[in-house]
């Protein structure tokens, strides 16, 4: 793998992330719980969800009031198997771990366990909640539905969040299957990373008022904001290559994350009040932990996952090219490489992290790249 970028060590970045946090009003085990979801991101390659959003998704929104730093966490409506989660707004990766947890929690006494979180915000990346489950030799099912984003087939407005439907699946290899993936084709996060970084976004991902592709990733960040554009469902523009079913499924995640817990969906995600002024996103969530023992056991269940990936990874290869891959393998190969090295940081991120810390005064830090 070649990477130009410099990089931060892993210590280093949690240190100063949860420090960051903390400058903020986080509570200091809160910090920790949030920097480790968003470094996850960055351990597995996925820079979308990473340190590329610390200031602008995080930071930037406890300054402007509409994300609370201390988590009111609150259990609304409990059974055995299942519960109802208020958040208050907080900090949506503290909210995300500990409604995880309770699912995990019920489903080592009775099999099965499921929690519905209501009132939360922007949880990072969904496949951290699933790997909860995994780690426990259970299957890990989370969904969460998101400001307006996604236009229906045949539409043109931005209606349904990006709404990722996320499997964590224990194996005997040594990783997990992971399937972690929003239900449009680009979520806005990759966009926000075109970007940064001068990049276009490439044909099909977006659709214009027009129903014509636009790749301009800066012009697509405003547009989206404003309603002249929309990120288009699994399937791209059209029925020709099934976008409907990519829409289908961004629809059964936005009734999951707000039907099971009565709360807010589409354009009551927009994050802005009738003036336009911005308020809080209050996002719902849903987490389902299935605890492989109280079937055939873990080990069965792990063994005959493992050989259905081998076999699907050793079976015949399109011309040219050299292998075929299971979800979840790309991602601890970017691990392997990257845990020595630390997390790469483009010159925007670098630029945040040196003003955030010369802002708050946290001169215990010097980076690399400096």
């Amino acid at each position: 793998m070649k990477e130009t970028r410099p990089f931060i060590g892993w210590e280093l970045a949690e240190d100063f992330m949860t420090a960051v946090f903390e400058k903020y009003g986080v509570p200091k085990e809160d910090a920790k719980i949030c920097a480790d979801v968003l470094l996850e991101s960055d351990r597995r390659g996925i820079e979308s969800h990473g340190c590329n959003r610390f200031k602008p998704i995080y930071i930037d929104r406890i300054k402007e009031g509409i994300l609370n730093p201390k988590t009111e966490y609150e259990i609304i409506k409990e059974t055995p198997t299942t519960a109802v989660v208020d958040g208050h707004n907080g900090m949506g990766m503290v909210i995300g771990t500990r409604a995880m947890q309770l699912a995990i929690d019920k489903a080592k006494q009775y099999g099965m366990g499921m929690a519905a979180v209501r009132n939360s915000t922007h949880y990072g990346i969904a496949g951290y909640y699933a790997t909860m489950c995994t780690k426990n030799n259970m299957v890990g099912i989370t969904g969460t539905n998101a400001r307006p984003s996604i236009a229906p087939t045949f539409g043109v407005e931005n209606m349904l969040g990006t709404n990722p439907i996320t499997f964590g699946l224990p194996t005997d290899e040594p990783f997990p299957f992971v399937l972690d993936c929003a239900t449009s084709i680009s979520q806005r996060g990759k966009i926000e990373f075109y970007a940064r970084n001068g990049m276009d976004t490439p044909a099909g991902m977006v659709i214009g008022n027009d129903g014509k592709a636009v790749t301009d990733s800066a012009q697509i960040l405003e547009d989206l904001n404003c309603g002249r554009a929309a990120l288009t469902p699994l399937g791209g523009i059209g029925e020709e290559l099934a976008g409907y079913k990519g829409y289908g499924y961004a629809a059964v995640v936005e009734i999951l994350s707000a039907a099971l817990q009565a709360g807010s969906f589409l354009k009551m995600l927009s994050g802005k009040d009738e003036e336009g002024n911005p308020i809080p996103y209050p996002l719902g969530h849903f987490f389902i932990a299935i605890d492989t023992e109280a079937f055939m056991g873990a080990e069965s269940f792990k063994k005959t996952a493992g050989e259905i990936l081998r076999q699907l990874r050793a079976s015949k290869k399109a011309p040219g090219q050299e292998r075929i891959f299971t979800a979840g393998e790309k991602e601890y190969e970017i691990w392997q490489f990257r845990k020595d090295k630390g997390v790469p940081v483009g010159e925007a991120v670098q630029k945040e992290f040196i003003k955030m810390r010369d802002e708050l005064g946290l001169t215990q830090f010097t980076f690399p790249f400096e």
